[in-house]
């Protein structure tokens, strides 16, 4: 049987131009790009499926989806947030996950860039202020030499010019000192703004409780140091009862009021032991170190029932707002290789306890 391949080489006809003959003869040179393609696929399903193994994490559609346009180069911010996460030895687990994407469905994590350039920020201001100080130093260095200089001069007359140039340095250099002075406090107040601004940024607005983000990276360093000690931690979930009736009844101004009344019982009563965040809406999230999950329980249900014998009355209208509720979910992390187990399973008892009748504390 006789293929192409062995076919004697035919030349091209005159007609053909300079730029097809080279492409012809590359195409009886080079192998067909489909094998190299097949191959580039099939490293990427491996490199996929190691980090999927690798950090545990569940084969969904949305993960697939984050992890295969981080691996592939198609979303970089997404892989460059990826990176930084894995060099700084946080989990990537699947909150983490989720909280990327939500902040940013096209894969930018404009929380992770805001966070690189505050770091690039700090870094130029600290690097200006050295410069500005060394400087100033310089310049009053320079310039009490000078000054002992003009003064060893006297005044002759051909002495004149040279003096009063010297003398005009001096009085620019003093300008300069005071420049760079007020460079050096512009560049300290920048850096308090700065520090502010990163609280501000782990901080609810409403209740001024922490964040979800604040606690998802305190949660990380507990699950560290817990591995370490084997002292034992717990996590909670609470939801406010009917907060939706709440809204309709009194208006979302009396429900704020509601949440801020409800992050103001949790950070008295919880303990100092307990580090209490505002999860989103009307949900909070509660991580109690040092303490195994009845502890915590049992902690959690007298926050419960000291929120359900309050009388919460509606400033505006004065009519109160019935006896206001929570029911929550409790789950150990010591039960589990890593913390997104023991949030799932906080997360399925907060939603039996709903589903038991509200304003109960279950164990999951």
């Amino acid at each position: 049987m006789l293929f192409l391949r062995d076919l004697p080489a035919m030349p091209l006809p005159s007609g053909f131009s300079r730029a097809a003959r080279v492409r012809a003869k590359a195409g009886s040179q080079v192998q067909p790009a489909a094998p190299r393609a097949a191959e580039a696929r099939r490293a990427l399903l491996a490199r996929i499926t190691e980090f999927f193994l690798r950090h545990d994490l569940a084969v969904t559609a949305p993960n697939m989806a984050s992890v295969c346009g981080a691996l592939s180069g198609s979303q970089p911010e997404l892989a460059a947030a990826l990176v930084r996460r894995e060099a700084s030895g946080e989990p990537i687990d699947q909150r983490w996950l989720d909280t990327l994407v939500r902040l940013d469905p096209d894969g930018h994590s404009h929380i992770a860039a805001l966070e690189t350039l505050s770091e690039k920020l700090e870094y130029t201001l600290e690097r200006f202020a050295e410069t500005a100080r060394d400087a100033q130093s310089e310049t009053h260095d320079h310039r009490d030499a000078i000054g002992e200089q003009v003064e060893a001069l006297g005044a002759p007359a051909e002495l004149t010019k040279v003096i009063d140039l010297s003398r005009a340095m001096l009085v620019r250099i003093e300008e300069v000192e005071a420049a760079m002075a007020r460079s050096e406090a512009e560049i300290d107040r920048l850096r308090d703004n700065l520090a502010q601004a990163r609280t501000e940024a782990d901080v609810d607005h409403l209740t001024r409780l922490p964040n979800r983000r604040a606690f998802e990276r305190r949660l990380a360093a507990a699950a560290v140091e817990a591995r370490v000690t084997g002292a034992p931690f717990t996590v909670a979930f609470c939801d406010v009862d009917h907060f939706k009736q709440v809204n309709d009844r009194h208006g979302h101004a009396a429900g704020d009021r509601v949440l801020c009344a409800l992050a103001a019982s949790f950070a008295a009563m919880a303990g100092e032991a307990c580090f209490t965040a505002r999860h989103g809406g009307e949900e909070f999230v509660l991580l109690f170190e040092g303490l195994g999950k009845d502890a915590a329980r049992a902690r959690l249900d007298a926050i419960r029932r000291a929120l359900a014998a309050r009388v919460l009355m509606n400033r505006d209208t004065g009519q109160p707002f019935g006896k206001v509720t929570f029911s929550g979910g409790v789950a150990e992390v010591a039960e589990d290789a890593d913390t997104r187990g023991a949030l799932a399973r906080a997360e399925a008892a907060l939603y039996r306890a709903k589903q038991q009748g509200r304003n109960r504390i279950e164990l999951g």
